[in-house]
């Protein structure tokens, strides 16, 4: 434990931190929501009891020895014919703690490419992928650790980079599995590799705290997810109101609590399972930082909320997720898992 937590400084202290969460780093595609459970749940979701591998996409400290020989495949449509998708597989030893292997891709399709002076040259594609490396094991009863290592590769026609990231989290579950509280670090790395000429790019460095709650005599499960800690400010420059933005006093004084609220709303992300029945679930989310940052004031409409169901038949677990990002579309994420091991019981026994 000891060492993990040196580990963990380290890489904390080497990280270039930055006032804005948009537009300063490369490899975006690694916090893309990985399951239609987490996209269905406002794109970010990172503690709860229980046996979901996706979850381990971006809290490696979930793995447990319930995830023992699960299998899971992912995939999202995403806007402009974008695909992506993530695959992971699972297994526990009893000395050594609970492993994962996973692939992470996106595939941004097929581009033509032509010359400075518009002649059509060929074609060209773009894709990207991280390779997740997770092992877990749990510190007692309630409390576990985990780390995920993931090799990154970017090629974009004839640009190519690779880098390297990791995840940090911890959790705690209750005996009563009843509530669950998280902490991750996510991305941490760097860029071994660059497109051109040398520019090493920052990752999508990000810090989040989540905690979820199970109503004990209600079909009711509640999400808050706190995400980009790292930032205190992630309002756009002209709703800043530090003193060289143009505001006057009385305005800056007026508007702070209104301010306040906007910005510490725009760190959350809230969710809601209903669970009817054991082999069924509902779930709602709403990202108020994507419903600000993507909204058209004159027709919001359902920008920035997500839902989805799951279900269970068999041995198969099936999710369902759909995000509203913007009046000009929307994303779906599907998901399936199941147990290899009983599904190989079921099989040829």
């Amino acid at each position: 434990m000891r060492e993990l937590l040196k580990i963990l400084l380290v890489f904390i202290v080497s990280v270039q931190l930055y006032p804005q969460t948009g537009g300063t780093s490369t490899y975006q595609f690694l916090t893309l929501p990985a399951s239609g459970r987490i996209a269905s749940l406002g794109g970010k979701m990172i503690t709860t009891p229980g046996n979901d591998l996706n979850l381990v996409f971006s809290n490696p400290s979930l793995l447990n020895k319930e995830m023992n020989n699960e299998l899971i495949l992912n995939y999202s449509g995403y806007f402009a014919d974008i695909r992506f998708g993530y695959a992971a597989y699972s297994h526990s030893f009893n000395k050594l703690g609970n492993f994962a292997v996973g692939v992470h891709f996106i595939d941004y399709g097929e581009f033509i490419a032509a010359d400075r002076t518009g002649i059509i040259t060929g074609k060209f594609q773009a894709a990207e992928h991280a390779f997740y490396l997770t092992w877990s094991i749990p510190i007692d009863s309630t409390i576990s650790v985990g780390i995920s290592l993931k090799p990154v590769l970017s090629t974009f026609e004839r640009y190519h980079s690779t880098g390297i990231a990791a995840d940090f989290g911890i959790s705690y579950i209750s005996r009563n599995r009843l509530f669950a509280s998280s902490l991750t670090i996510n991305n941490l790395g760097r860029q071994i590799s660059t497109y051109y000429g040398g520019n090493h790019e920052p990752l999508p460095f990000e810090v989040q705290l989540a905690v979820s709650n199970k109503l004990e005599h209600a079909p009711f499960r509640f999400f808050l997810t706190a995400h980009s800690l790292q930032h205190y400010d992630l309002l756009p420059p002209e709703e800043n109101t530090d003193s060289n933005n143009g505001y006057n006093n009385s305005e800056r004084e007026s508007s702070g609590i209104e301010i306040f609220g906007d910005n510490l709303m725009r760190h959350m992300v809230m969710g809601l399972e209903f669970i009817p029945f054991e082999n069924f679930t509902l779930r709602f989310g709403y990202n108020y930082q994507r419903r600000q940052e993507l909204k058209i004031p004159t027709r919001i409409s359902t920008v920035g909320f997500s839902w989805g169901f799951g279900l269970k038949i068999s041995h198969f677990r099936l999710n369902y997720g759909r995000a509203t990002y913007h009046l000009a579309g929307a994303s779906n994420h599907f998901s399936i898992s199941t147990n290899m091991g009983n599904l190989y019981q079921k099989v040829f026994n």
